[in-house]
């Protein structure tokens, strides 16, 4: 009896911890939706101009506030986004403490609008 009896279990305990998601579709985690394209080109950039990781993260200080604090500071109005692209490319001070935000001389206007509008989205996540 114990011949069969000690396989069934190990079968039974490997059957039910083989790490395969039995979850209810329920406990699922949704599927992440896909970037747009600005939203793509906006990360390229914030990546290039070494912004992130460097500087910024999306949800956590670094030595600059994260993107998501800036989100929740700033509501996406083209005059807030104009003055936030304005200042990624001259830099800043004094808005969120004493260290001065590196310029980005060589990012365009329309490029800076680009990574606000993307930063500025991140306000409900």
């Amino acid at each position: 009896m114990k011949k069969v009896f000690v396989p069934a279990i190990l079968a039974i305990a490997l059957f039910a911890c083989n790490g395969s998601d039995n979850k209810p579709a329920t406990e699922k985690k949704p599927a992440t939706a896909a970037l747009s394209a600005d939203d793509e080109k906006a990360l390229t950039l914030i990546s290039q101009s070494g912004c992130a990781p460097t500087c910024h993260a999306i949800d956590k200080k670094v030595i600059g506030p994260s993107y998501i604090e800036v989100a929740k500071k700033y509501e996406a109005t083209d005059a807030n986004i104009d003055k936030l692209a304005d200042k990624i490319i001259n830099g800043g001070q004094g808005v969120w403490g004493d260290v001065p935000m590196t310029p980005n001389p060589a990012l365009s206007k329309d490029d800076a609008k680009l990574v606000v509008k993307y930063i500025l989205s991140l306000k409900d996540r």
